[in-house]
């Protein structure tokens, strides 16, 4: 969303506050009005001829907002620079124009003027990029929980699920002001103070209008006298401003940020713990946060800044409203093919169901089909039967009266010739039999073509249903690929905190050592300073040795000097001891002295005394 985009929303709320019949349009007074406000807020060199220039044909009509749209693009948001003015005075006075005609909160109001102009920058922050200006449930749950989660509290949703279930909400979405009066019923803040929201409103506010990743209290080393003084630090996309304090009255620096810089964890020293340094091309800021968790907060956020100002992008939150937009867009395509490929199954199973119904339509026929050939068979059983016994009985007639009337033979052979034609009669009979058994067979035949037919819908079935187990398959695989790279992340984690106990071990063993050291060094230095010691108490009984007491001379009384002693000659043998014992004596010094010991202050005198200054 561009600067324009969020100035037409606020100039949007304005326009339609001036409608006050509702009507759409705006009279031309009004509008000279919110023009020359808008020249001033905007810093735009006011052009009081060019309204009526524009509208010179309808001097005493209203406008509608299409009519006002042209000059306001052209004389107005056309001569905007962003920079030049502050994004916050045009919402204060879009604001003030629209909360007088419609904020009117009813009874005990939970937010104050200023709470709830935040709010409603915020709403159009948020808002769809259509008009009228709605905002989406989604949209108000993610702020909400935002501003639960700067007041360290958990979201009522059972409260937000009831006035995201009113119609008008379902339908159309969130209005400014349905928001607002939900917010003003105190409901959803039950328990918390005032005083307590209000923060958490203006935080959530500075963070995604204000375009503040994240703000604080941070120690920073000065860069002429390196002492450390403790500031307010407020991070944006591009750059990282800090203060005297969080009132931000007193800006004391502003540290541009872009690709060239980075951020780098430091160990602790100076008395400091978790340190980090800023590095960018001019200086290197040296930072100390309150604990490991505000470091990693803080590096983090000025990578995330760092990042943001490399891909062109001026604001986080607006790159997650569209990142949101997205998700919401890709999660209906997946619901409509999801819904899609229900439909399909559903026409699959309504086809299988189908299918199954003439099946079984098939079936019921071929058992209807079944019966009436038994039927026709114990029929035509009955009627052989009832044909065989009657022609028995009518053999027995002939019988008994070819027996009984031999004599009437005329009779006999009228008789015979009945029976001839009878016979002719039972041929006919058993030529039908035949033809009937002939339909018996064909319909046997027929049953056969039906149980072939069952067979082949029965591996067309069979057919769609692998195809249908494959889908699963497909869908069991993928949610198992799933789950298995869901795992894999998880052990990465596991793997990257095991390495850093480790490295913060070795840490331990690294200082540990570097105790040991440094103990060891102190007593070397203290068995230097005793072998310094030796050495001198040596000296003094080899100058002793150097000079004996020679024949008639007295030791003195005092302090261990001598009255009188003999200065020895060159070829003296105790000279040449001297000698010798300089040489060890500035050779053991050497030795010492490469070894880092104490003895750098002290020096040999001329008599070969050790001599401690």
């Amino acid at each position: 969303m561009d600067l324009r985009s969020e100035l037409l929303k606020s100039i949007w709320y304005a326009f339609t506050a001036l409608d006050v019949e509702k009507s759409g349009k705006v009279s031309k007074s009004q509008l000279k009005v919110l023009s020359h406000n808008l020249y001033t807020v905007l810093c735009i060199p006011h052009d009081p001829a060019a309204l009526e220039e524009h509208f010179r044909d309808d001097d005493d009509g209203p406008v509608s907002s299409q009519g006002y749209m042209p000059y306001l693009n052209k004389y107005i948001l056309d001569k905007v620079v962003e920079g030049t003015f502050v994004k916050e005075n045009v919402d204060e006075l879009c604001w003030t124009l629209t909360a007088k005609k419609n904020y009117r909160p009813e009874g005990k109001s939970v937010l104050p003027g200023k709470d709830a102009f935040r709010l409603w920058c915020l709403f159009i922050f948020l808002s769809e990029d259509r008009y009228p200006l709605v905002m989406i449930p989604d949209e108000v749950e993610y702020l909400l929980k935002k501003l639960c989660m700067a007041m360290s509290v958990e979201l009522n949703c059972v409260e937000l699920e009831d006035f995201i279930s009113q119609d008008s909400v379902q339908q159309n979405g969130f209005t400014v002001w349905a928001f607002l009066e939900m917010m003003n019923s105190g409901k959803l803040t039950r328990g918390i103070a005032k005083e307590t929201i209000s923060m958490a409103i203006e935080e959530v506010y500075r963070e995604i209008v204000g375009d503040v990743l994240k703000e604080g209290y941070l120690w920073k080393k000065g860069q002429l006298r390196r002492n450390w003084t403790e500031r307010w630090f407020t991070l944006r996309p591009s750059t990282l401003i800090y203060f005297t304090s969080e009132d931000r009255k007193d800006r004391k620096g502003n540290i541009q940020l872009d690709g060239n810089c980075c951020v780098e964890v430091l160990p602790d020293r100076d008395g400091k713990r978790c340190m980090f340094c800023l590095k960018t091309l001019p200086k290197t800021y040296e930072l100390s946060a309150s604990d490991t968790k505000q470091r990693q907060e803080w590096t983090t956020a000025i990578q995330t800044a760092i990042r943001l100002h490399v891909e062109g992008k001026t604001s986080l939150h607006k790159d997650l409203k569209l990142k949101r937009r997205e998700q919401r867009e890709q999660r209906e395509k997946r619901r409509e093919a999801k819904e899609q490929e229900l439909q399909r199954l559903r026409a699959l199973q309504e086809e299988r169901e189908r299918k199954m119904a003439e099946l079984e339509l098939l079936k019921e026929a071929q058992r209807q089909a079944q019966t009436l050939l038994e039927q026709d068979e114990l029929r035509r059983r009955q009627q052989h039967e009832q044909l065989q016994q009657a022609l028995e009985i009518q053999l027995k007639e002939a019988e008994e009266a070819r027996a009984s009337m031999q004599a009437e033979m005329a009779l006999k052979e009228a008789e015979a010739e009945r029976q001839r034609t009878r016979i002719k009669e039972l041929e006919a009979m058993q030529q039908r039999l035949e033809e009937a058994l002939q339909q018996e067979i064909k319909a046997r035949q027929d049953e056969e073509a039906f149980r072939y037919a069952q067979a082949g819908l029965l591996a067309e079935e069979e057919e769609k249903m692998k195809a249908l187990m494959s889908l699963r398959e497909e869908q069991e695989e993928y949610i198992q690929r799933a789950q298995r790279e869901k795992q894999e992340l998880k052990q990465e984690m596991e793997s990257k905190s095991r390495s850093l106990d480790e490295a913060q071990r070795q840490l331990e063993e690294v200082r540990a050592n570097r105790h040991r050291v440094d103990q060891d060094v102190v007593a070397a230095q203290r068995k230097l300073r005793q072998a310094s010691t030796n050495v001198k108490h040596w000296n003094v009984q080899m100058n002793r040795l150097m000079h004996p007491i020679g024949p008639g001379e007295k030791r003195s009384s005092g302090g261990g000097s001598f009255s009188s002693f003999r200065i020895p000659s060159q070829k003296d043998p105790g000279l040449r001891l001297k000698q010798k014992s300089d040489e060890q004596d500035e050779e053991s010094k050497e030795n010492m002295e490469s070894r880092g010991g104490c003895v750098s202050d002290k020096r040999l005198s001329t008599n070969g005394n050790m001599e401690i200054p």
